[in-house]
């Protein structure tokens, strides 16, 4: 089968990072996956009939056990945990270079609120339905990675299936102009504007990871979040706010002296106002962000 591998790369990371969130996870997660297969004799690797198929179960049982373990990680982790915003590819060629975030396909399957609902599944679910559900892999597939029989994948992937919200996503002309207005309000430190962007129930929760500065808990109301957005906004002079799709969907970007120190994601309520924001601060997870006005700290 020779090297005709390789051209499997781009769909084992989009598979790994809706698994576990994290693109460097990812990332280890098919590089490990592609070890084992050349780790094979070449007469074993002849014996299998698509390669593709291989790769892909390997990777689904690496992360299943990435997951499982980042349950304990996750509970020493400094405040809340969110998975890895992924910028959109303005001026950049698609899927040519070799980052990982340049090979995703931003569909629905990866906005941040998504990604969030699948952090409350368990391993099993999450890779059931991943699998199943956003892949299209049949059952008995999906039973060779979690080595249970295909009705019980069938099982677990309707389980997951149940915390997924049913809501149709807000159309992306009305999120768009949404955040627009949030961050016109934000720039003005205008809390009454801000207060009737947001939902009276929103949540805002932040990821530092100890790294840089954030809210340890989530921020519940909207005139909290507004109080919060308002109070940042006083203490960060110079820091430019600016429209960037995040995971595929609007968002804002903060940057000071050309680093972006971050990334917010949004999703919208029923009556179009916002409902969610996640704000990612953690400079490890912002690294794929250098692009966006600074040269790679890598």
């Amino acid at each position: 089968m020779g090297d005709g591998v390789v051209g499997e790369r781009r769909q084992l990371i989009n598979v790994a990072y809706r698994l576990l969130g994290s693109l460097a996870e990812a990332e280890d997660a098919v590089q490990e996956a592609y070890a084992r297969w050349y780790a094979l004799p070449p007469s074993r690797r002849d014996e299998i009939a698509s390669p593709g198929a291989w790769l892909t179960t390997v990777t689904g049982r690496i992360c299943l056990d990435v997951l499982g373990s980042a349950r304990a990680r996750r509970e020493r982790y400094v405040g809340a945990w969110l998975p890895d915003p992924l910028p959109g590819r303005a001026g950049r060629p698609h899927g040519t270079s070799g980052d990982p975030a340049d090979q995703l396909v931003l569909d629905e399957s990866v906005t941040m609120a998504f990604l969030v609902v699948l952090e409350t599944m368990t391993p099993a679910e999450r890779v059931a339905f991943v699998l199943h559900d956003v892949f299209r892999y049949p059952f008995a597939e999906v039973a060779g990675v979690l080595d249970r029989t295909p009705a019980a994948c069938k099982q677990l992937a309707a389980s997951a299936r149940r915390r997924v919200r049913t809501g149709a996503p807000a159309p992306a002309g009305g999120q768009a102009e949404t955040v627009r207005r949030v961050k016109e309000a934000w720039e003005a430190k205008d809390i009454a504007a801000l207060v009737d962007l947001l939902d009276p129930a929103a949540v805002m929760t932040a990821d530092g990871g100890g790294l840089a500065g954030a809210a340890l808990r989530p921020v519940e109301g909207g005139p909290h979040i507004a109080r919060y957005m308002a109070g940042i906004a006083e203490k960060a002079p110079g820091l430019a706010l600016l429209e960037r799709p995040v995971n595929g969907t609007p968002g804002l970007v903060a940057r000071r002296a050309g680093t972006v120190l971050t990334v917010a994601a949004f999703d919208l309520a029923a009556d179009g106002r916002v409902a969610r924001i996640w704000v990612i601060r953690n400079p490890e997870k912002l690294r794929v962000w250098a692009g966006d006005g600074a040269p790679s700290p890598r």
